[in-house]
């Protein structure tokens, strides 16, 4: 058998050079630790200047952010009352709410009217009432029969409008239709009442508030 010819390439050249199988990868330069240190920087500084915009939009009263809040959903009624019933002859009735916690530029807004109830056989055409809005320690001290400080007070009229500015932060309310001043007629009210946010801090950004106050240690 003859001898095999080695293999040459096209131009004539023994094809011999050697192939490495396990290639030598570069290593890359390591991240200085100033490199990092701007990195984290940037970092930081993105972060605060997200949450900070984000809290503007939250709690201005910019028409741009009033815009923006209500676009996505953070501004909103919150109905109170919108149902017509009857308070008794010399006697009173309340709904209890609450403002959320961190509510901030919140107000009390509705219509009212009242008319004696001739259902109950009364024949009196005495038809006024009086609302009031007070504050749990307020009721607590008016409902005992004494002169308390009121968020809002209509005085004895047969219709009127209500429109209060309420504290910033959380707490509980009562609005009360009181009737004690009549001996012998019921009223029939109807009336619609909301909480109204100008704007409102969501839950979800107090609890990222709080988070990030926590993880820099304030």
């Amino acid at each position: 058998m003859p001898p095999k010819t080695p293999l040459k390439s096209s131009a004539g050249v023994l094809n011999s050079q050697p192939v490495d199988v396990n290639p030598i990868e570069p290593i890359a330069a390591p991240v200085s630790r100033s490199a990092r240190r701007v990195r984290r920087v940037f970092l930081f500084g993105t972060l605060g200047i997200f949450l900070f915009a984000m809290f503007w939009l939250a709690a201005s009263d910019n028409p741009f952010a009033q815009g923006i809040q209500e676009a996505v959903g953070w501004k909103h009624d919150q109905a109170i009352l919108d149902t017509p019933f009857t308070v008794s002859a010399h006697a009173f009735r309340y709904y209890k709410f609450a403002l959320p916690q961190g509510s901030m530029h919140v107000a009390i807004v509705g219509q009212f009217s009242s008319a004696a109830d001739l259902s109950h056989g009364s024949k009196s055409s005495e038809n006024s009432i009086e609302v009031y809005v007070l504050s749990e320690s307020a009721f607590t001290v008016w409902q005992n029969g004494y002169g308390a400080s009121t968020v809002y007070e209509s005085g004895r009229v047969e219709k009127g409008s209500i429109e209060s500015d309420l504290p910033d932060g959380s707490g509980i309310y009562y609005l009360v239709f009181n009737n004690k001043f009549s001996s012998s007629t019921p009223k029939h009210v109807d009336a619609s009442v909301l909480l109204r946010y100008k704007n409102w801090l969501p839950e979800s950004l107090r609890r990222a508030k709080d988070h990030f106050w926590n993880w820099i240690g304030v």
